[in-house]
C-alpha cells in the first residue's frame, strides 16, 4: 500500500499474474478434462473373429473411437535391438542425450540441465492380433509414431561420463557449462508386447486399420491396459483441478483483499469530507459571531495565507497552523505544513 492507503502497482500486478496464471491453469484442465470424457466414451471392441462384422455394419464401416487390445506382431521383417541379443521388435528409438551443469547467475547455483542432441526412430509395419491361437484376424496399426502414449520398453540405457582434463575444468567454469556426459538410451516395441490402441476403427477392402482419429481426439498405443490408461488421465485431471482451485481461491482472496482496501479507503474519503464540511461550517460559524474587532482574540493567522485564522488539528502531528482553505487546498497526500509528516485525519479547532 502507498502513503494514500491505496493498492500499489506491485499488488495489481501480482493480482493480474495470478489472473493470467489460473486462465491458463483452467484451460489446461477443460482439455485435460475433454480428453478424459472422450477417453471414457471410446467403444471397446474385441480383438476377435466377429471384428469384421461388427465393423460392417457400423455407419461407414468405422468407429470414430473404438479402444482395442492386442499382441504386436511384425507384417515383415523385424527390427534388431544393436545392443540386446534376441531383441526383436517393430519400433526402434535410439537416443544421445547430453547431460551438462549450467550456472544460473541469478541464484548463483549450478543446475541439471539435459539435451537431446540425437534421436532416431525406425520403425516397420505391424498388426495387433489376439492372445490366443487359432483367431484369424488382425489389426493393421497405422502412424504409430503419431501416438501420444507410444508403449516402448527401454532395453538399454548406459551412462558415459566425459572426460576431462584440469584446462577443461577452469575453462568450464568461465564458461559456466560443465560437462557431465552423455546418456545413450535404446527403447523398443518388442514383437508379442500387449498393446492398448485407442483410435479409428475402419473396415477396408477386408482389412481393419487401426489409425488416429479425423475429430481431433487423442491416438494412444499404450503398454498399460485400458482402465489404467483411464485412470492415469483421471488422475491428471484431479491433478489440474486442484491448482485451479487453489490458485483461483489465491487470486479471490488477492482481489477481496484490493476490494475492500479500496472500500476502506472510500469510507476514509467521506469520513474526511464530512470532517472537512463540519470544519468549514464551524468557522464560518465563529467568524460570523465575531465582532470586526474580536476577531484578533480567536488566535493567531494561518502560515500559509497568513490571513485567516488557524482552526485546523492536524494529526497525528498536533500542529495548528492552518485555516480550513488552506488544508483543503493542501496538495495529495496531504502533509503539515510545519513538520512534513502526513496528515491523517484533520479536526476543527474549538476556541472558547
Amino acid at each position: 500500500m502507498d502513503s494514500g492507503g491505496r493498492p500499489s502497482l506491485g499488488q495489481f500486478i501480482l493480482l493480474g499474474t495470478s489472473s493470467v496464471v489460473t486462465a491458463f491453469l483452467y484451460s489446461v484442465y477443460r482439455q485435460k478434462a475433454q480428453v478424459s470424457r472422450e477417453l471414457k466414451g471410446a467403444k471397446k471392441i474385441h480383438l476377435g473373429e466377429d471384428l469384421k462384422s461388427i465393423l460392417s455394419e457400423a455407419p461407414g464401416k468405422c468407429v470414430p473411437y473404438a479402444v482395442i487390445e492386442g499382441a504386436v506382431r511384425s507384417v515383415k521383417e523385424t527390427l534388431n535391438s544393436q545392443f540386446v541379443e534376441n531383441c526383436k521388435g517393430v519400433i526402434q528409438r535410439l537416443t544421445l542425450q547430453e547431460h551438462k551443469m549450467v550456472w544460473n547467475r541469478t541464484t548463483h547455483l549450478w543446475n541439471d540441465c539435459s539435451k537431446i542432441i540425437h534421436q532416431r526412430t525406425n520403425t516397420v509395419p505391424f498388426d495387433l492380433v489376439p492372445h490366443e491361437d487359432g483367431v484369424d484376424v488382425a489389426v493393421r496399426v497405422l502412424k504409430p509414431l503419431d501416438s501420444v502414449d507410444l508403449g516402448l520398453e527401454t532395453v538399454y540405457e548406459k551412462f558415459h561420463p566425459s572426460v576431462q582434463s584440469f584446462t577443461d575444468v577452469i575453462g568450464h567454469y568461465i564458461s559456466g557449462e560443465r560437462p557431465k556426459g552423455i546418456q545413450e538410451t535404446e527403447e523398443v516395441l518388442k514383437v508379442g508386447a500387449t498393446l492398448t490402441g485407442v483410435g479409428e476403427l475402419v473396415l477396408d477392402n477386408d482389412a481393419v486399420r487401426l489409425q488416429p482419429p479425423k475429430q481431433g481426439m487423442q491416438y494412444y498405443l499404450s503398454s498399460q491396459d485400458f482402465d489404467s490408461l483411464l485412470q492415469r488421465q483421471e488422475s491428471s485431471v484431479r491433478f489440474w483441478k486442484v491448482l485451479v482451485l487453489v490458485f483461483g481461491f489465491a487470486t479471490c482472496a488477492m482481489l477481496f483483499f484490493l476490494l475492500r482496501k479500496q472500500y476502506l479507503q472510500w469510507q476514509e474519503r467521506l469520513r474526511l469530507q464530512q470532517m472537512q464540511k463540519e470544519l468549514q461550517e464551524q468557522v464560518s460559524r465563529m467568524l460570523s459571531e465575531a465582532q470586526s474587532e474580536d476577531r484578533e482574540g480567536l488566535g493567531p493567522t494561518c502560515v500559509v495565507c497568513l490571513t485567516n485564522v488557524r482552526s485546523c488539528v492536524f494529526l497525528e502531528c498536533g500542529h495548528v497552523c492552518s485555516c480550513s482553505e488552506c488544508y483543503l487546498a493542501l496538495p495529495e497526500p496531504k502533509r503539515c505544513p510545519i513538520c512534513r509528516r502526513d496528515v491523517t485525519r484533520v479536526v476543527p479547532l474549538y476556541n472558547s
